[in-house]
C-alpha cells in the first residue's frame, strides 16, 4: 500500500529514548518500519523503550551525551543512518534572579552542546545518507513564548532553533535535511517537577485553545513525519505542535 509516510527500510537514531518525547518518538518510529537505534542515559528506563519497539533490527547503545568520551564511542558504534531524532533534554524552573553559571552551563550542554556536537559528528564521519533528515525538539519556549522562570531553558531552545537554520542551509548541499519541531506543554515525566504544582500545572492547560497538554506521540507523529520522503522537499522549518497556544 502507498504510504509516503513509511520508514520502512529507513535507520533512525533517537537520543533522549528513556522517556518522554525520544521514548514515544522510537516507538512510533519503528511502527512505521524504521530501524532503531535508540540512545539515553538511564539504562533500565532504555531497555524498557528497547523492548517495547516494534519490528526487529533494533540496537539500544546507554550514553550521557554529556560527556565527551561517551558520546565519541557512541559515534564510533553507530551504522550508516537516514535519520536523526534529537528528543535528549533537561529543563529546570530558576528564577532570572536565582540562575547561576553553574545551572546554566548544565542547560546548555544537555540541550543544546551534546545535541549539535553529536549532528556534527554524525556528518564529519559520515554516517547521515545523503537523503537524510535530522530533526531537533525545539520548543515554543524560547523561539515563540517564555514562561516565568524559563529564562535558561528558553535560550537552550532558541539556541537550537537557530543552529537548525544554518545547518539546514549548510548541509542542504549534501541532501541532508534539517528541521526543528516547537512541542508546546507536553504531558511527560519532565514537566512534574517539585517546582510546579499540578493547581499550576492544570491552570495552564486552560491557555490553550484546545484545552490540554500534547501527548508525547503527537510530538513524535510530527517527527516521523519530517523523517518520511513526505517532507523530502521540507528543511529549515519550525513545526510547531502547540495545540494553538501561540495564537493567543
Amino acid at each position: 500500500m502507498y504510504n509516503p509516510f513509511s520508514l520502512q527500510g529507513k535507520t533512525i537514531l533517537v537520543t533522549g529514548a528513556s522517556s518522554g518525547i525520544g521514548r514515544a518518538t522510537a516507538m512510533e518510529c519503528a511502527r512505521m518500519g524504521a530501524s532503531v537505534v535508540v540512545t539515553g542515559r538511564n539504562l533500565e528506563r532504555l531497555d524498557s523503550t528497547y523492548t517495547g519497539l516494534a519490528g526487529e533490527g533494533h540496537r539500544q547503545i546507554p550514553a550521557d551525551l554529556s560527556d565527551s568520551d561517551q558520546l565519541s564511542e557512541l559515534v564510533k558504534t553507530l551504522p550508516e543512518l537516514s535519520g536523526a531524532v534529537f528528543a535528549a533534554g533537561v529543563v529546570e524552573t530558576v528564577p532570572f534572579r536565582f540562575v547561576n553559571r553553574k545551572k546554566m552551563e548544565r542547560m546548555f550542554e544537555v540541550n543544546f552542546f551534546s545535541q549539535t556536537i553529536l549532528a556534527q559528528q554524525l556528518i564529519k564521519n559520515k554516517l547521515m545518507s545523503a537523503g537524510g533528515s535530522m530533526v531537533f525538539v525545539s520548543s515554543i519556549d524560547g523561539p515563540a513564548v517564555t514562561h516565568i522562570g524559563n529564562s535558561v531553558y528558553s535560550a537552550t531552545k532558541g539556541a537550537v532553533t537557530g543552529m537548525c537554520k544554518g545547518m539546514a542551509l549548510e548541509l542542504a548541499s549534501k541532501n541532508i535535511r534539517v528541521n526543528c519541531i516547537q512541542p508546546g506543554m507536553t504531558d511527560t515525566p519532565l514537566i512534574y517537577g517539585d517546582s510546579i504544582t499540578r493547581e499550576q500545572l492544570d491552570q495552564d492547560k486552560e491557555a490553550y485553545p484546545l484545552e490540554r497538554f500534547a501527548r508525547p506521540e503527537e510530538i513524535a507523529w510530527g517527527a516521523v513525519f519530517l523523517l518520511s520522503d513526505a517532507s523530502s522537499f521540507t528543511t529549515g522549518i519550525d513545526l510547531r505542535i502547540d495545540g494553538g497556544y501561540t495564537l493567543k
